[in-house]
């Protein structure tokens, strides 16, 4: 057995449901409107997890934990990604590190990244990059319609 790289992606729209909390990284950032999706809508702890599925060729979010089943509705994210690298360990893989870029014009996310990255580690056992970039004003994440997070992570035979 060999390292593994696998790669995620995941997109939300702001919710119009003004009580909705944003989640990203599994932190709360307080004062942001939320994203909308069948779960919390965290766009970071899906694409790290649909990069940790692809990795081990395990699929992805939506195959294990799809949006159409009820169970999952309003789901933590963070147990969503615990739940996968246990799968990735049950298919002899751990993380060996994860970097992740969250797109988003608003709102201001660098004071919220070195918690993101503390809470991430612990989930995957490996060191986590966490950084935020902005849209700069070009196209639906531009005008601020919603968030975006890329993720990569390195995967090792336990």
């Amino acid at each position: 057995m060999s390292v593994r790289i696998g790669q995620g992606i995941d997109v939300h729209r702001f919710s119009e449901d003004p009580h909705r909390p944003l989640v990203l990284g599994g932190v709360q950032i307080e004062g942001a409107r939320g994203l909308g999706g069948h779960s919390d809508a965290d766009a970071v702890c899906h694409a790290l997890a649909d990069a940790v599925l692809g990795a081990v060729g395990l699929g992805d979010l939506g195959r294990h934990f799809p949006d159409t089943d009820p169970v999952w509705e309003g789901a933590d994210s963070v147990a969503l990604l615990t739940a996968v690298v246990h799968m990735a360990a049950e298919h002899g893989f751990a993380c060996a590190n994860a970097d992740c870029t969250i797109i988003a014009d608003t709102p201001r996310l660098a004071p919220h990244t070195e918690p993101m990255v503390e809470r991430l580690s612990a989930v995957l056992g490996a060191p986590v990059s966490v950084k935020a970039t902005r849209a700069e004003g070009l196209g639906a994440l531009g005008r601020a319609e919603g968030v975006a997070c890329l993720a990569v992570v390195l995967m090792e035979p336990l």
